[in-house]
Order: structure tokens, then sequence, then C-alpha cells
């Protein structure tokens, strides 16, 4: 009988270290997660100019969607975007815009988030981003309104960095 709950027991702790494992490799298995740097080439900004540079590092699983974003503006100056929020759909802080104070995030598939930036609780911008079934290249479109009031469409592509 006791040898019986001494092997009920084992079975118990490896089943939920599997568990707890299985949750660290999907976490790590997120396709978002990393450094992701702007090709400037393949991007398209409506209205211009498109940024010298701009560097994204997210930390992503299927809860959650952190994101540290350094940007050189066309006349070199420099910006500093971050946020980190639930995939609840419910708003968190954003920093770094000028014409937005908060951000939601909605995973919509395993490559696919979508957020909606606000100002004062109104919709000014919302992205797609969109991770290629390689897990290679990040490809973003910003549809909104700017700082300056002006519409916005910009298809951003990023590269991931190794």
């Amino acid at each position: 009988m006791r040898h019986r709950s001494l092997s009920i027991l084992i079975f118990g702790l490896l089943a939920g270290l599997l568990a707890i494992g299985s949750t660290a490799v999907k976490a790590a298995d997120d396709p978002s997660t990393g450094k992701w740097k702007m090709d400037p080439a393949k991007s398209k900004y409506d209205p211009g100019p498109a940024p010298k540079s701009t560097t994204t590092t997210i930390d992503s699983n299927e809860n959650k969607y952190k994101v540290d974003t350094h940007i050189v503006n066309a006349d070199g100056t420099e910006a500093h975007i971050a946020f980190d929020a639930k995939t609840d759909g419910q708003d968190y802080p954003l920093t770094g815009v000028p014409n937005a104070d908060t951000i939601s995030v909605k995973r919509i598939g395993a490559n696919t988030i979508e957020t909606t930036w606000k100002k004062d609780g109104k919709t000014v911008m919302t992205t797609r981003s969109v991770i290629s079934s390689d897990g290679k290249t990040r490809t973003v479109t910003f549809n909104g309104t700017n700082a300056q009031g002006q519409k916005v469409h910009n298809v951003v592509v990023y590269e991931k960095e190794m």
C-alpha cells in the first residue's frame, strides 16, 4: 500500500513538472518574441517620411504582450514607445506616443496580434501585426490618425534579428 501511495505521489509530481515545462516551452516558442529591426526598403509610410530606423523588442506569450521600441526619426530625433499589456482587450498604459495614452491588445491567432491605441478613451490608431510562417518577418499595418491629425496608413516590415 505504501509503495502504491509513493507511486501516485511521484506520478503527480512528474505530471505537474511536465505541465510547467510545456508552458515554458510554449512561451519561448511564441513567434512574436524577440528583437525586430525595420526593413526600410520593404516598408511604406503614408504620410512620410519614414524613420531612419526602428528596433522593437517583444516579450510575448498567449496571455501577455510587452513591447519596447526605439525609433530614430527622419530628422534624427529619437523616440521610445513602450507598453506591457495582457492580451485580453482591456486598456493598458502606453508611453512615448504623443496622441495616445492607452493600448489594448488582442491575440487573433498564433501569428497575429491586433492593438487599439486610444487618447482619452477615443481610438486614434489600430494595428495588425502578422508574423510570417517561417517566423523571420513581422508585418505591422497601422491605420488611424497621427498627432498632426493626418490620416495614417503605414505598412512596416520588420526582420527578426538572430
